[in-house]
């Protein structure tokens, strides 16, 4: 397994800003990245999701600029962007990473607040393209970041919003609000709850530590096949289904009402789209009447289930995650699942502190057999939400 990088990622950032601007940073700011424990592709249907937040984040060292420039340097691009206010008030002028940072200057100037000139480094240990929402973590850091040093009043309720804004209007990524409101809105030891029609949230206890249990984090290192098409043709079945159907989205449909609804669509394969998104649903809500009683464990037939059910009906998994969904439970894992909008990513998988180590062997193990890319691990505590560290 992997674990943290052995200098803190504070650390990095500060050396990052003293390195690029010749003096300390004002402060540090950090937003984490986030898994999905269970509720994948139900958010666009206006249902519900369970996310935590990861040890994993994303810190942004940073202090205030009397000039007219946001200047940006970022670890893992290895370079330095800078930009004006012209730049960041139309989309698509600032692209690849830095994109994220101009958005949230665009979506709070559009918001209209007075957004301050600010010099920040950027250092991370989220993986990128692993379906961990490295850049959420990005959007919510710089976010808390530019709120403090302009002291600009935002509810935090309110921040997710502003954050997707940036991802969906500047980046011009068609991304739902689960992964900024996990960066965000997340607390230590909980899941959010989050229901993605009203937006109102639950933190729903989730405390692995006191029940001698682990999630592992496995990133199946398969290359990324979530091509553009792939998404969009499940969503167009899921929002052509619910018009056939006669409700708003696929949320409406009850599991009492699945068999009815089903027998009205003629197409084969929208009939499974709407079974997936129907059943995952429900195997939500049943995860958190299980983690309100306390019961942790028992939670693993419903990731096991949701596991099935994408790669049976929803049709998004590849055989790298297949197999290390099968891999894990073989060697004793209570559940397990792919996590995130599919075609390549991480597997989660919920285990016995003591058998984190021995999953994970068993997992590289099937790899090796099938000629795989090694996987990387890690285990993973429901963390803090965006935060300002110092």
């Amino acid at each position: 397994m992997t674990g943290l990088p052995d200098e803190p990622i504070t650390e990095r950032a500060t050396a990052g800003f003293t390195r690029a601007y010749g003096t300390r940073p004002a402060g540090l700011w950090a937003a984490p990245g986030r898994v999905n424990l269970i509720g994948e592709h139900t958010d666009y249907n206006d249902g519900f999701v369970l996310p935590f937040a990861l040890p994993r984040r994303t810190v942004v060292a940073a202090a205030p600029d009397s000039g007219r420039r946001w200047t940006v340097w970022s670890e893992q691009a290895g370079e330095q962007v800078s930009f004006g206010r012209a730049q960041a008030a139309e989309p698509g002028r600032v692209s690849g990473w830095a994109a994220y940072v101009a958005g949230v200057v665009w979506a709070l100037y559009e918001a209209g607040f007075d957004v301050p000139v600010a010099r920040l480094a950027i250092a991370s240990d989220v993986p990128l393209g692993a379906g961990l929402s490295s850049s959420a973590a990005l959007e919510a850091a710089v976010l808390t970041a530019l709120l403090d040093l302009g002291e600009l009043d935002v509810p935090v309720a309110d921040r997710p919003g502003l954050a997707q804004r940036a991802e969906n209007g500047y980046a011009g990524v068609p991304c739902g609000i689960m992964d900024q409101s996990a960066s965000i809105r997340c607390r230590p030891d909980h899941a959010l709850f989050l229901d993605c029609r009203s937006l109102e949230v639950e933190q729903v206890p989730f405390d692995l530590g006191a029940a001698g249990l682990a999630v592992l984090v496995i990133d199946s290192h398969a290359p990324h096949r979530h091509v553009g098409g792939e998404y969009a043709a499940r969503r167009t079945a899921c929002e052509s289904a619910a018009t056939a159907l006669g409700v708003p989205a696929l949320r409406d449909v009850g599991t009492d009402q699945l068999d009815a609804a089903l027998s009205r669509l003629d197409d084969p394969v929208v009939r499974r789209r709407v079974r997936h998104v129907v059943t995952e649903n429900q195997r939500v809500r049943q995860t958190v009447e299980l983690l309100r009683a306390g019961r942790l464990a028992e939670i693993g037939p419903l990731l096991t289930a949701s596991h099935r059910s994408m790669r049976d009906d929803f049709e998004i998994t590849v055989p790298e995650v297949d197999t290390a969904v099968e891999a894990a439970l073989s060697a004793g894992a209570y559940g397990a699942r792919m996590t995130g909008g599919g075609f390549g990513g991480c597997v989660l998988a919920l285990v016995d502190r003591a058998a984190a180590e021995p999953v994970a062997s068993a997992v590289s193990k099937a790899y090796a057999e099938r000629g795989f890319r090694a996987p990387t691990s890690f285990t993973a505590a429901p963390g803090p939400g965006a935060q300002r560290l110092g």
